[in-house]
């Protein structure tokens, strides 16, 4: 059964291709789930931050889950649950996460993505967060961050791409390993496991030495401690890349001792068996 549970439409400010041609295509492939995460950059506006100099990060939403819910009743009596989600980029300022909780009270997404983009003030995805910091620095911070948002006052179902300061590093190794901070992963894994949430598998490493994130080492780990909630996310922001690399993360979750990834549906996990 095919499922994409984290992806993008022209909605978020560096989506590309329509919604409608998202879901289309996503019928096509025969995903029987697919979700769809706008970024809602709250982050973005905490800290005063644009995105390539043009494009305002998505704030209200408002035509996002009208558009969205219309074709996911559309959709429903075509074999595809369509779920209408949100990517929520986290920040530690009380007003920014504030906003996020009046946002899932207001439009009730069917789930929530938690990720880590902005630490100290700065994308850790763009070249020029780099400059002059090392990598262990770098690192620690970023993962600092994430175990800092696991405790985030809204109610989110997924922790997202843990390896998402490693695409643009410019580190010799750039790989984020779980043997780099043992001790900080498994502060943050243990917590993913105890408050029961849902460890992403984001396959859009954009080079960073490994298939997919978080890296296998920490999946292994993950698992070790009792983690077997865990989704797929291609993190596609167009038709083309929809459901990409799933069929490489779903082995190499086999391999480790994994049986189903997790569906996140209104409050409801589905587990469906790889």
């Amino acid at each position: 059964m095919l499922t994409d549970i984290h992806t993008h439409s022209a909605f978020s400010p560096d989506g590309i291709s329509p919604l409608e041609e998202m879901v289309e295509r996503a019928h096509e492939k025969g995903l029987k789930y697919f979700g769809v995460s706008e970024h809602f950059d709250f982050d973005y506006a905490a800290c005063g931050l644009e995105l390539n100099g043009e494009h305002p990060p998505l704030i209200g939403g408002e035509e996002y889950f009208a558009a969205a819910r219309a074709l996911q009743e559309e959709y429903a009596g075509k074999g595809m649950r369509l779920l209408v989600g949100g990517e929520y980029g986290f920040c530690p300022d009380k007003g920014c996460c504030e906003r996020y909780l009046a946002l899932t009270e207001r439009k009730k997404p069917d789930f929530i993505v938690n990720s880590v983009h902005v630490v100290n003030g700065g994308d850790c995805y763009f070249a020029g967060y780099f400059a002059g910091k090392a990598r262990e620095d770098v690192y620690r911070a970023y993962l600092e961050h994430i175990r800092m948002s696991l405790d985030a006052p809204y109610p989110y179902d997924i922790v997202a791409h843990i390896g998402y300061v490693s695409r643009n590093a410019p580190y010799e190794n750039k790989l984020l390993r779980y043997d780099d901070f043992p001790a900080l992963f498994d502060d943050i894994l243990k917590t993913i496991v105890g408050k029961g949430k849902i460890l992403e598998v984001n396959s859009s490493t954009r080079g960073a030495g490994t298939p997919f994130f978080p890296e296998r080492s920490i999946l292994a780990r993950y698992f070790e401690l009792g983690g077997r909630r865990v989704s797929f996310g291609s993190d596609a922001h167009d038709t083309s890349r929809i459901a990409e690399g799933r069929e490489r993360a779903v082995s190499a979750l086999k391999e480790l001792g994994f049986s189903a990834l997790t569906i996140p549906d209104c409050g409801e996990y589905k587990e469906i068996l790889l």
